[in-house]
């Protein structure tokens, strides 16, 4: 997988992801009144916008970000202001974004199952990999895609059956029962070795899962989309807990336990070379996580406007100063690209020592 092709996949990732953020604060702010100004893809300085209805729509240098430019955002006395609207209205324009990225994977989860591609499916045996050469189960006639279904009458049904199967029987001649797709079955007579060659094993093969070229109608794609949106959140509620707990860092880590753009870039490249399907299920998940960050109660970010207008209502409808919440976002803003060019110096730094891409 070259470089070049890498990051324009991670591009076109984040271009989607960005996006649908910044369409769900466009839309949400034209339903609730308030005046859109510029709606950006990118951050300045601008290499072309054109305007529409008033609105300037632009394209900006740096591709790491968007932005949906609102009049008033801090002062309601600017006509059609966000910060002029009631506090629930607020609410729903700045969350909007956010939420459009929790909703884009129950779009593209039930897409991904509905596109034909190759995935993992249940049923009897295990699946051949790959016959290493010269081995007994290239003597046998056992092929890629092979599927085991039995050892000497015992099922096998797990990698763990294979080696309970296999184990008592070193040197010894063992007959498999074979399937191969799409009906064909047969038996194959061999020897596990004592003794195999390193990373072969006594057959010469290494397994893998069940996999068959599948495409489901929209009807049964939509509650397996949903199912693997249900296990997506799991993974990602147990990786919020990890992170706050402090997860353990490998021998040799250096930096914070987080990646930046530059890790996560290279880690696309890793689900390029797994499949469309793999690849989809990457941009669901960074479009979930970038969501809950988002969410958090950090100036600049739109959790921390939302905390804002929750410290109004503590102090019961009195607001910040325009000019004080606008310095408040402005630091917070100069904090998140510090930290952001923190975390893509470790990035450089394990990528020029050969180290592992994520904590």
């Amino acid at each position: 997988m070259s470089l070049l092709v890498t990051i324009l996949v991670f591009l076109v990732i984040l271009f989607v992801v960005i996006l649908v953020h910044e369409l769900g604060h466009f839309f949400a702010a034209r339903l609730c009144g308030v005046r859109v100004e510029e709606l950006g893809l990118g951050y300045p300085p601008r290499l072309f916008g054109i305007k529409r209805g008033g609105i300037i729509y632009s394209v900006n240098l740096l591709p790491l970000g968007g932005f949906c430019k609102m009049a008033g955002e801090e002062n309601p006395n600017t006509p059609g202001s966000l910060a002029g609207k009631s506090r629930r209205a607020r609410v729903l324009v700045l969350s909007a974004g956010s939420l459009a990225m929790l909703l884009l994977p129950l779009l593209l989860f039930p897409i991904s199952y509905m596109m034909p591609m190759e995935r993992y499916v249940g049923g009897d045996g295990v699946q051949v990999a790959v016959v290493a050469p010269g081995s007994p189960a290239e003597h046998a006639g056992i092929e890629a895609k092979d599927i085991i279904l039995s050892i000497d009458g015992q099922a096998v049904d797990t990698f763990n059956d294979m080696h309970q199967a296999i184990e008592p029987k070193l040197g010894s001649e063992v007959t498999l029962l074979i399937l191969r797709r799409p009906e064909t079955k047969f038996e194959a007579t061999l020897i596990p070795r004592s003794d195999p060659p390193e990373g072969e094993g006594p057959l010469g093969v290494q397994m893998s899962q069940i996999t068959e070229v599948t495409a489901y109608p929209l009807w049964s794609a939509i509650p397996l989309g949903l199912k693997e949106y249900g296990r997506m959140m799991v993974l990602m509620k147990d990786a919020i807990i990890e992170l706050i707990r402090g997860p353990e860092m490998p021998p040799g880590w250096e930096g914070p336990p987080i990646a930046g753009p530059i890790g996560i870039a290279q880690l696309t490249g890793a689900f390029v070379m797994a499949g469309i399907y793999a690849l989809i299920w990457f941009a669901c998940f960074l479009s979930v996580n970038l969501a809950i960050v988002n969410l958090l109660p950090i100036p600049a970010l739109d959790g921390g406007r939302i905390a804002f207008i929750f410290l109004e209502v503590v102090r019961r409808g009195k607001r910040l100063a325009p000019r004080t919440e606008g310095l408040i976002n402005t630091v917070g803003f100069g904090l998140l690209i510090l930290l952001l060019f923190v975390v893509s110096y470790y990035d450089v730094i394990r990528l020029v020592h050969g180290g592992s891409i994520l904590p």
